[in-house]
């Protein structure tokens, strides 16, 4: 038989980060700092307008954009926090998580060979989204030099007459970093000089540490040429829930929204009703979370320096992402060793984009004690390796 998968399928790389829970799922007493989920559960009056949904018998699609009342409050969340007005009639989709948005907003855009500049270090699907959409994901790499700050001129350098848009996801994912107010706007420069899309993925957008996130389409002409992804994952405590969202300029909602209509029908119904009440509720809830994040951050960027693993301080996210040159290994085979010699996962650097070889991503949104215990057995990998 001939071989029936297709060229573009095999020619994806598998997810780097998938490879290390393959290993550690075999094993007994690992501490996972692997994981970009948080640790805590949903806060029990979110489950509880979740459940409530299902006895009231609402068991079947909603209008393929959303529940109306949730899309409402998404766009009274964008306003209250950020100045920035959507209607909810026609501007907002709530999607299958910001994953499902992802390729809604590149095969939206993108014809065949069209390029897409992707800043890194990112994601593992951001550059997979491009070109499972038919398109050319061209890396944008940033340095721990300059704080993984992307730059107007690097941006530049890489536009060519196909360049279609530019994907960047600050806070970061695995960096931690947040994108100043000045770089955003060589973004949004370079946007407008070439005429381009720009995909703005803030799913951690509510976790950051001492410093503002900026709201891409609040920028200076910037409203029209954003399609503004989110969701209620990292903030809330719902990744299981499959919640995300989309808001976009009328023209480019539209065609966006045909796209998920036959694809996905309605994001799960369940999940839409609680959300709802996490956006109207749960303000609260993720004040808490974010302060537990902030003391873990900072023990666990503490404790790799105290080690001597150089460590960037990471300002959004909930990702550490130390360099491990001073160990003479890369960081694959750094990963690799700790986990079979002292049971701890981490994620190579070099899984999210050639800027983060070198480096390794280590989540702190699991408990202190665990924090503790992963730095006791890297103190010993550390010793025992010089």
């Amino acid at each position: 038989m001939r071989n029936f998968i297709s060229l573009s399928t095999q020619r994806l790389r598998p997810s780097g980060i998938r490879k290390y829970f393959d290993i550690a799922s075999t094993m007994d007493d690992v501490v996972t700092l692997g994981i970009g989920e948080p640790d805590f559960v949903t806060p029990s009056h979110i489950i509880d307008r979740g459940v409530d949904s299902l006895r009231q018998g609402i068991t079947g699609y909603t209008s393929n954009s959303g529940i109306f009342e949730l899309r409402q409050a998404i766009a009274d969340y964008i306003e209250r926090l950020y100045h920035v007005t959507y209607n909810p009639e026609c501007q907002i989709l709530v999607t299958v998580g910001v994953s499902e948005a992802m390729w809604l907003a590149m095969k939206a855009i993108l014809d065949p060979g069209d390029e897409v500049l992707v800043v890194e270090p990112c994601f593992v699907a951001n550059a997979a989204a491009v070109e499972m959409a038919g398109g050319v994901p061209v890396m944008v790499e940033t340095s721990v030099e300059h704080e993984f700050q992307v730059t107007g001129a690097a941006l530049e350098a890489k536009v060519t007459p196909r360049t279609k848009a530019i994907l960047i996801s600050y806070p970061n994912n695995p960096t931690g970093a947040v994108l100043t107010l000045e770089h955003l706007k060589e973004v949004a420069d370079i946007a407008e000089k070439y005429d381009l899309v720009v995909i703005s993925d803030e799913i951690y957008e509510r976790l950051s540490y001492g410093v503002t996130h900026t709201n891409f389409a609040s920028l200076p002409g910037m409203y029209e040429r954003t399609i503004l992804m989110s969701g209620m994952s990292k903030a809330f405590a719902m990744t299981g829930w499959r919640i995300g969202y989309m808001a976009a300029p009328i023209e480019l909602m539209a065609a966006i929204r045909k796209l998920h209509q036959y694809l996905i029908m309605s994001a799960p119904t369940i999940g839409q009703y609680a959300a709802l009440e996490a956006l109207q509720h749960g303000e609260d809830a993720v004040a808490e979370m974010v302060a537990h994040y902030d003391r873990r951050r900072r023990k666990i960027v503490g404790g790799f320096n105290d080690l001597g693993l150089s460590c960037f301080e990471p300002r959004g996210a909930f990702y550490a992402f130390p360099s491990v040159a001073v160990t003479g290994m890369n960081d694959e085979e750094f990963c690799e060793r700790l986990l079979q010699e002292e049971r701890v996962a981490m994620i190579p650097g070099s899984a999210f984009g050639e800027s983060g070889r070198g480096f390794v991503r280590a989540s702190y949104a699991t408990s202190e004690d665990n924090i503790d215990e992963a730095l006791r057995r890297l103190r010993r990998f550390m010793q025992r390796h010089g």
